[in-house]
């Protein structure tokens, strides 16, 4: 279950790489902008207002999300939907995927496909991120792999779920697409707040950490949170009253091509 209040604590941060992404895509006035793994909607509203004669629609698997997207009140139509079930209905000129095609093993396929179906012109834009060798997500392997969580926690983290911009150029060029890829480690200024938790910890649950804590009991995720959390401490010293914390992230833009209907 994702949590939307948990999610947004730091919506700034999260938000740039969608606005550096969305800025690489050129097209005018398309008629319909999907945004797949939409969230709590905020970010999809934005798309409505760059593209105010369009037809936006936002879907996400988690139904709190959506509620949350739906009470926004915007011009855009959201519906709980899986992802990899989506396929396109032929006028989606624009499709955006932020920060949600990492929780998709084999997401490239999905790429490859959606490649494929969408029509001649249209504009593919996804963004995941590729922090996955950071010490943030070290330590977090390193405490599912101690004996008490080993069994039913390491398995629910794959070591890195996502490739690089060149992979993904490569798999959508081969697809007919033209494409832009490129990567940007952003460096965040988490504030350290007397008695709170470490920053980066809570800025992991909202995301990495939330497979973890629906598979504990409260005592478990307490026990599993404070051994982070002493990890998290030593990577991540304050300095400044503020912790730094680089996270790179991966992008891609790409436009299909008059024969991307000839690789399904």
């Amino acid at each position: 279950m994702w949590d939307p209040t948990t999610y947004l604590r730091f919506g700034d941060e999260r938000s740039r790489p969608f606005h550096d992404l969305v800025a690489r895509i050129p097209a005018e006035r398309p008629r319909a902008v999907v945004d797949l793994g939409c969230g709590p909607g905020q970010l999809t509203a934005t798309l409505a207002q760059r593209w105010p004669t369009s037809r936006v629609l936002g879907l996400d698997s988690s139904p709190e999300m959506i509620d949350r997207a739906a009470a926004l009140g915007t011009p855009v139509d959201f519906a709980v939907a899986d992802l990899r079930d989506w396929h396109p209905t032929g006028d989606e000129d624009v499709v955006v995927s932020n920060a949600a095609l990492q929780w998709v093993p084999g997401h490239q396929e999905l790429l490859r496909r959606w490649a494929g179906e969408l029509p001649s012109g249209a504009w593919l834009a996804m963004q995941v991120p590729g922090n996955f060798a950071a010490p943030s997500h070290r330590a977090l392997r390193e405490v599912a792999d101690q004996p008490a969580w080993r069994a039913g926690i390491a398995p629910l983290l794959r070591a890195d779920p996502v490739d690089d911009p060149a992979d993904y150029a490569a798999l959508l060029t081969a697809a007919g697409c033209a494409v832009d890829a490129w990567e940007t480690t952003y460096v965040h200024l988490l504030p350290a707040r007397p008695a709170a938790a470490h920053p980066v910890l809570t800025w992991m649950e909202g995301t990495a950490l939330r497979p973890v804590r629906a598979a504990l009991d409260a005592a478990g995720w307490s026990a599993f949170r404070a051994e982070l959390g002493v990890r998290l401490t030593a990577a991540y010293p304050v300095r400044q009253g503020q912790v730094y914390f680089p996270f790179r992230r991966v992008f891609v833009v790409a436009r299909t091509g008059d024969h991307a209907q000839e690789n399904p």
